[in-house]
């Protein structure tokens, strides 16, 4: 089939939902590529460019859509160019279509196929179709670059012939793929880096990175963790908690960069206006949710502006389109890998599969029919988290009370090991001779001996060769070379060997040891 790539109309996007290298790989599934003439200029991809990559060049996108059985785009068609699918025909991009009901309409009346790239589920086998993940990856990393374009400083702190620099502060708040990159990306820069989320398994990969989790003191538990790899809405109690926390945090902070949102919804209020009136002249705020009306009082869409007591705030929303070769690469990666699911035998022949939970998600209209909303995926994208048991704290009598209670048993248990013992002893004695009594009595105390020494030695000490084996080759050697007087040629040949073989084992046991401790070693 033909696999066709327009260019995109929304004003401001400079992504190309194909590159040359990706329509590379898909001629390798069976397909042939077409492309609007000028489609990839502004990502840095020329016409000649995809020529040479076997992609036919056609002047306009009424061609492109008349040649393709599939369309590729980034961003999510405009009314003309839905009312312009024909039946049977495929789109594959962006759509948002809970916010499009029209659009859904639209593609429904007209009978094509749509694929929203945003309505990839998360889960673990479409990782590499995860077009949200990847342009949020981009979004987080510029956000920094953007923080660091109006920031009047260093980020990372020096000590010069001319003064001292101290480290810029940066706090990430929503640790999602794009908190994450922009954590990663002012560690990296040599920031002191704070991030909060309310999903509390995200404490350790923040840590993890070089940056450190901001806590609340919250009496209830929050697992703000929903289906879908996303966050869920707080409580208005764990939302208060979070802004007298942020308060706290805002003088301090040189640079604030805001990733929380949750798809479909409009972005949360998390840094008012009298958080940005403590923070100091000169400090950034970046909102990457100011799409969706920012995470920020005074975030204005697509704008950067200065705050009375000049705080600049940066609510650009298009983070991605700003590194448009980078996002085009990774975004035409994913709709590849799309078309890979959508053309299992490799011939060119699109097999919509509807049984898979992959492309069953992220299609939203087909055979003439709206699809979305799509039926939960089967594996969950993240697994529910089991409640942790709260460990009861024992008040002091209980302490006491507990501690008498193992004491007694320590005891019966030893009294009862002994009694045992000598009771066995004393039957031994009633009907063995003196002379083996005399060799068990000092069995018995050699055992005992043995145990004491060798159980006593902490386990960091161990290895496999040193513990518990090298105190029985000992036994051996001491028993072997007892018998090596003997009168026996047969026991003499015996006693060596033992003494031979048990050797090894020790010696062996002492080198191997001595190799291991040099491992940690620093010379």
């Amino acid at each position: 089939m033909k696999i066709g790539a327009l260019t995109e109309i929304f004003a401001g996007e400079n992504r190309v939902a194909m590159t040359p290298d990706s329509a590379t790989q898909l001629v390798k599934l069976g397909h042939t590529c077409v492309i609007q003439a000028g489609a990839g200029v502004k990502a840095g991809f020329s016409d000649a460019a995809y020529q040479a990559a076997g992609v036919e060049v056609l002047k306009t996108a009424a061609a492109v859509v008349k040649a393709a059985d599939v369309l590729v785009k980034v961003r999510g068609p405009e009314m003309a160019e839905a009312k312009a699918l024909r039946a049977g025909q495929t789109l594959i991009s962006f759509f948002w279509p809970a916010q499009n009901p029209e659009l859904l309409e639209a593609v429904k009346t007209a009978g094509a196929t749509v694929v929203a790239m945003d309505m990839v589920p998360r889960i673990s086998r479409a990782q590499k179709m995860d077009a949200l993940s990847s342009m949020a990856n981009i979004a987080g990393y510029r956000a920094v670059i953007e923080a660091g374009n109006n920031f009047g400083r260093f980020f990372t702190g020096q000590v010069t012939a001319a003064g001292k620099v101290p480290p810029a502060k940066v706090l990430i708040v929503g640790a999602g793929v794009a908190g994450l990159a922009a954590t990663g990306t002012s560690v990296s820069l040599g920031a002191i880096v704070h991030a909060f989320d309310v999903r509390p398994e995200v404490a350790e990969q923040i840590e993890s990175m070089g940056a450190s989790f901001v806590f609340l003191d919250f009496a209830e538990a929050q697992d703000g963790a929903a289906t879908g790899g996303y966050a869920a809405p707080s409580s208005p109690e764990f939302r208060e908690a979070q802004l007298t926390k942020f308060r706290e945090l805002a003088p301090d902070m040189d640079i604030v960069i805001t990733t929380a949102l949750i798809p479909g919804r409009p972005a949360p209020k998390l840094w008012t206006a009298d958080m940005v009136a403590m923070m100091k002249t000169g400090s950034v705020i970046v909102d990457l949710a100011a799409e969706r009306g920012g995470n920020c009082d005074l975030t204005v869409p697509d704008e950067k502006i200065v705050s009375d007591n000049g705080v600049t705030i940066v609510g650009y929303t298009d983070f991605p389109s700003r590194m448009a070769a980078q996002a085009s690469t990774l975004y035409s990666t994913n709709i590849r890998h799309m078309l890979t699911d959508l053309t299992p035998k490799k011939d060119g022949v699109i097999v919509h599969n509807m049984e898979d939970d992959v492309i069953r998600g992220a299609t939203v209209a087909h055979g003439g029919e709206i699809t979305y909303p799509p039926p939960p995926p089967k594996i969950a994208a993240i697994a529910a988290q089991k409640p942790k048991e709260k460990v009861k704290e024992l008040t002091a009598e209980e302490k006491r009370a507990a501690e008498t209670a193992a004491f007694r048993a320590q005891t019966l248990a030893q009294v009862g090991m002994l009694v045992g013992g000598g009771a066995l002893i004393l039957l031994a004695g009633m009907f063995t001779p003196a002379s083996f009594m005399s060799h068990l009595i000092v069995f018995v105390l050699s055992c005992f001996i043995g145990f004491s020494v060798i159980w006593n030695v902490a386990h960091s000490l161990h290895t496999p060769l040193m513990a518990v084996t090298n105190a029985i080759s000992s036994i051996i050697i001491l028993g072997a070379i007892l018998q090596i007087g003997s009168d026996a040629p047969l026991v003499m040949i015996l006693a060596g060997l033992s003494v031979f073989m048990a050797g090894i084992n020790i010696f062996g046991g002492f080198m191997v040891t001595r190799r291991m401790l040099a491992m940690f070693q620093k010379s």
